[in-house]
């Protein structure tokens, strides 16, 4: 004879559980109680009514409904937390299988909120946090589980119905999307948040275990985050496989950036008023032997995750050096390469040495590296390593670009404080400038600055022969994008040059000096 183990006993403890917790059972209990009175008369009666709790109270019934659990909750907005609503998916996954009632996990992050809390305050984001609880539970029925996942991340259990599909889920998504996203007043202000939203249907958990479904939910919202913001997206198998990409990215990049699958692209950049090409800026690109050619944005939280990203700076920068070596072996007469520096990077003690190391190596000046940084590096100087850093490698003659200027808070006081040599104007600026007069009243507002301060700018995002245009007769000094060239792996670039120095002996010239 077999006996049954612990798991099982506790899987069967569990399911007996759910079925005297769940809805169903509350129909037979009038039946219960009439029938020992129709049996036994009144001794029966008493007998049972004062059984049938004790029977509940020995399976745990008791603190599994609604109302009854200690779960904990979170200070500032009074939502259960993430252990408490774990157990509620578990206890709806497993009684939706048993009642056949149909039930949708919902994962919802508000986009940028570390950048509003930056901005505002914490005091602020606990604002926004607190309205945004609000809003969820207004939106949905009483019976509906919400609680908070994390500083920006909420989720949401729908209680079990008879009727719920696709349609409907996408409806209740985008009325939470839209109650969330109104704004929240603030001392005379408004502060405008904006949400992505992934769900689950029960019926299309991938696994058996709720945690199977509330992890589908999350694939979901990983996968609008990256079409956001205000993405919204259901699960489905194409997500799952995708989700499984982003793990293989994480087990192979060790190994990419040793057998050479990363290197860098190199986009040009060129002066306004000449034409000539004053740089490249080195670009990572991972060719993956399975997944094709594959773009930082996707790759990079992979390098994160897997703790590389100090690693692959040096590889970069190992390779920038060495095209840049190459060029000059090659008369292509290219006076510098910008090379990006993550805060990981900067915080390294040894980055100046290794730095001076490598351009001792490869018999190079340091005025012919462009240290690229990040204005929200510069705004927060996240420590005094990382001030320290930038300004050594001032000191030793590399060049400081503020990359995606306009879009941080960097003062004036930290742009000389980090000694920087030339900002780079974010595309966002860029973008149809050549058409919208704001645009263009922006961009001269940054140009006027750079000019008082003596700075060099440098336009990113350049698309159309507008814009490229507008931007050398406002008195930007360089200009990079696809309409002027694409990234290209080192082996392109020698044909590039030589192909656009033969534009420039056709080509009028359309900086400030051909006004």
């Amino acid at each position: 004879m077999q006996f049954p183990t612990d798991g099982s006993l506790l899987r069967l403890r569990r399911q007996m559980i759910e079925v005297l917790a769940g809805p169903p059972v509350l129909a037979f209990l009038p039946a219960l109680t009439l029938g020992a009175f129709w049996l036994g008369g009144e001794g029966a009666l008493v007998l049972t009514s004062l059984g049938l709790p004790l029977v509940f109270a020995m399976a745990g019934v008791l603190n599994r409904w609604p109302g009854l659990a200690a779960a904990p909750h979170d200070a500032v907005t009074g939502l259960i937390l993430r252990d408490g609503f774990e157990e509620t998916i578990e206890r709806v996954h497993a009684g939706t299988e048993l009642s056949g009632l149909r039930s949708a996990c919902f994962m919802l992050e508000l986009d940028e909120f570390k950048e509003l809390g930056q901005r505002h305050g914490q005091a602020a984001a606990d604002l926004v946090a607190q309205r945004t609880a609000e809003r969820i539970v207004a939106a949905l029925r009483d019976g509906d589980t919400v609680a908070r996942m994390g500083d920006s991340r909420f989720a949401v259990c729908v209680s079990p119905v008879r009727q719920l599909d696709l349609e409907l889920c996408i409806q209740m998504a985008g009325r939470i999307q839209t109650a969330i996203e109104e704004p929240v007043p603030l001392d005379g202000m408004s502060i405008y948040s904006s949400c992505s939203i992934g769900f689950c249907l029960r019926h299309r958990a991938p696994g058996p275990q709720g945690e199977d479904w509330l992890a589908a939910a999350t694939a979901a919202l990983t996968e609008a985050q990256q079409n956001g913001p205000s993405g919204i997206r259901s699960y489905s198998a194409d997500i799952h496989r995708r989700a499984q990409a982003r793990s293989d990215l994480r087990e192979d990049a060790a190994g990419a950036l040793e057998n050479g699958q990363i290197q860098p692209w190199f986009q040009p950049q060129i002066s306004t008023d000449t034409g000539l090409i004053t740089g490249f800026e080195a670009l990572a690109r991972w060719m993956h032997p399975a997944h094709g050619l594959i773009t930082p944005d996707a790759f990079l939280p992979a390098m994160e995750e897997a703790g590389l990203t100090e690693r692959l700076g040096q590889v970069m920068l190992h390779h920038a050096l060495t095209a840049l070596k190459a060029w000059d072996g090659a008369g292509a007469m290219i006076p510098r390469i910008g090379v990006n520096f993550a805060t990981a990077e900067l915080r390294n003690p040894g980055l100046v040495e290794r730095i001076r190391w490598e351009l001792d190596r490869f018999d190079l000046t340091p005025d012919r590296i462009c240290v690229e940084v990040l204005e929200s590096v510069v705004t927060d100087a996240p420590d005094d390593m990382v001030a320290r850093n930038i300004t050594e490698l001032a000191k030793l003659g590399c060049r400081i670009d503020l990359d995606d200027f306009g879009t941080g808070h960097a003062s004036i006081a930290s742009i000389r404080r980090f000694a920087v040599s030339r900002i780079k104007i974010d595309r966002s600026f860029v973008m149809k400038a050549d058409r919208d007069p704001e645009q263009q009243r922006l961009i001269g507002a940054i140009l006027t600055m750079a000019e008082r301060l003596e700075l060099e700018t440098l336009a990113e995002g350049v698309e159309t022969v507008g814009e490229h245009a507008l931007l050398a007769q406002l008195g930007c000094d360089h200009v990079q994008g696809f309409g002027i060239g694409r990234p290209m792996p080192f082996d392109q670039t020698l044909d590039w040059i030589a192909a656009h120095r033969a534009k420039l002996q056709e080509a009028p010239k359309i900086g400030r000096e051909s006004n």
